[in-house]
């Protein structure tokens, strides 16, 4: 495969993770947010975590600063224009993405490939919005993206078989370990852990077990690091439910009906650990 040249549009701290991964396999990075300031961030972030690293011994202070070398930061989509792969990890809204990726398609070379961090949202509606759709892949990376080894490579009915080998590959080179998926809601990991993630609260909410007891017994008898409910708290109240009601939009079943109590907490404003406050207090 060979070094790619890697585009990255979105100033998340997803972006700034598959930035890393992407710089420290020896592709060469182009990070793109809508401001310069919050592109600039994501390359301080990235510098940060290379030299938190540099300080615990896991890294080389000359590989640093090859691996920094090798990120630039732009407000301008245009400045993706040679890029043989772009990956967009933006806000999980599909008029958004659909709005990004026909922008992207009329910017990136013909050959280049078109991919999305979505974990839920069709990936083939992104395809069919561009005029290369056999060239866009789901690519599913997982917070945080430098520690968490798994990538979801998503198949939509367009892609070809070159484009899911590609991709497949990149996620290789970055030392992820990729598993491939068809192009359905949820994909593998969202559609198995959110019907358990939703059941969770559906016992806290009928008062089956108090909180703390729901989380115990979940990492005592199923060995899980954490229990359901600071899960939860960790990837964002408002994103869960948002992913909950995608799966229930594409498969209607009752499994994927957000609980009430998460729908509650949502509108109450306590979305986990970024707003202070969840099922737990941070």
């Amino acid at each position: 495969m060979g070094n790619l040249t890697v585009g990255i549009v979105g100033s998340g701290i997803m972006g700034s993770g598959i930035a890393e991964v992407a710089a420290k396999a020896g592709h060469t990075v182009i990070l793109r947010s809508r401001k310069q300031e919050s592109a600039d961030a994501m390359v301080a972030g990235l510098e940060t975590s290379l030299n938190r690293q540099v300080e615990k011994g896991r890294l080389e202070a000359d590989v640093r600063d090859e691996v920094l070398g090798r990120v630039s930061a732009t407000s301008e989509l245009s400045n993706l224009a040679d890029c043989d792969l772009v990956i967009e990890s933006i806000v999980e809204d599909l008029d958004t993405k659909l709005g990004l990726f026909k922008e992207l398609d009329g910017i990136v070379k013909a050959d280049g490939i078109l991919a999305t961090n979505t974990s839920t949202l069709p990936v083939v509606e992104m395809a069919v919005a561009t005029g290369r759709a056999d060239k866009v892949v789901g690519i599913h990376f997982f917070n945080p993206a430098p520690m968490m080894s798994l990538v979801e490579i998503i198949a939509p009915l367009t892609a070809s078989d070159a484009t899911v080998a590609a991709a497949t590959e990149f996620a290789t080179s970055c030392g992820k370990d990729p598993v491939q998926v068809k192009d359905r809601a949820g994909f593998i990991v969202n559609a198995l852990l959110f019907p358990y993630l939703n059941n969770a609260v559906r016992l806290l909410e009928a008062g089956t077990a108090n909180r703390d007891d729901i989380d115990t017994a979940m990492k005592g008898g199923c060995n899980f690091p954490m229990g359901p409910l600071a899960l939860l708290d960790l990837v964002g109240l408002d994103t869960s439910l948002s992913i909950l009601d995608a799966l229930y939009a594409e498969f209607a079943d009752p499994n994927y009906a957000a609980v009430p109590l998460l729908r509650r907490m949502v509108s109450a404003g306590k979305l986990g650990r970024k707003s202070g406050a969840g099922f737990y207090d941070y």
